[in-house]
């Protein structure tokens, strides 16, 4: 009876497991942009061989493709490749306002222009610094959590490779891996919710800058309760 009970759980838990991967549903077709679209600055986007393409351009500031849905508690996972002179990031829990908005963050007030994302970033960081997978508060506070005291996640990145990131949010607990290393994990509450959204740093006038791209692709979220 005890081995029965043992096989039945076994295949109980197999079942589980099965089950929340199911759960897992696409935010990106690999064929086109339906779903998102494009806020704050003016880099270009598009699809190649299964994957968002970001591209930089000048003259112009951070640019993000937006999932046109929020999410709160999640888990996201996708793969990016980043040209090793770029800076970039994978946006959640993000938000824009319609107009031109004052707020009040720690204890400051501060202008948000209309359409400015903000909100937790991802941090994609090929430079010697190394900072992929840790997470910035864009727009508002900065860094949340480098990756000074975490080489293990800061050696995980693969230069001129694709990486795996994945992003858990479950009510304030925020929870990064890059290729399965752990990497940022820390709480928070001043977001619950907002968009996903791929971000194209700004370059300003530096035209040796011009025309460097960033890969997206595998893009999927799971949707906790």
């Amino acid at each position: 009876m005890t081995n029965r009970l043992l096989s039945f759980a076994a295949v109980f838990s197999l079942t589980a497991t099965l089950h929340a991967e199911d759960a897992f549903v696409p935010l990106f077709d690999g064929k086109t942009l339906a779903g998102w679209e494009q806020h704050s600055g003016k880099a270009e986007y598009r699809v190649e061989n299964g994957a968002v393409v970001g591209k930089t351009v000048p003259d112009t500031g951070n640019s993000f493709l937006c999932t046109t849905k929020k999410y709160g508690n999640f888990i996201l996972e996708l793969e990016f490749k980043v040209d090793p002179s770029m800076n970039s990031g994978i946006q959640f829990r993000s938000n824009y306002y319609t107009q031109e908005t004052e707020v009040e963050i720690a204890g400051k007030k501060k202008k948000f222009p209309a359409d400015r994302v903000h909100g937790y970033q991802f941090e994609i960081d090929p430079s010697a610094r190394a900072f992929t997978g840790g997470v910035y508060d864009e727009g508002r506070r900065g860094w949340l959590f480098d990756l000074k005291n975490n080489e293990a996640a800061r050696k995980a990145f693969k230069q001129g490779e694709w990486n795996q990131a994945r992003i858990e949010c479950r009510g304030s607990s925020i929870k990064t891996f890059l290729n399965g290393v752990p990497a940022a994990d820390f709480a928070d509450e001043m977001t619950a919710e907002g968009v996903i959204a791929l971000q194209v740093h700004g370059i300003g006038k530096k035209t040796e800058a011009v025309g460097k791209e960033v890969m997206w692709k595998n893009i999927r979220i799971q949707e906790l309760k």
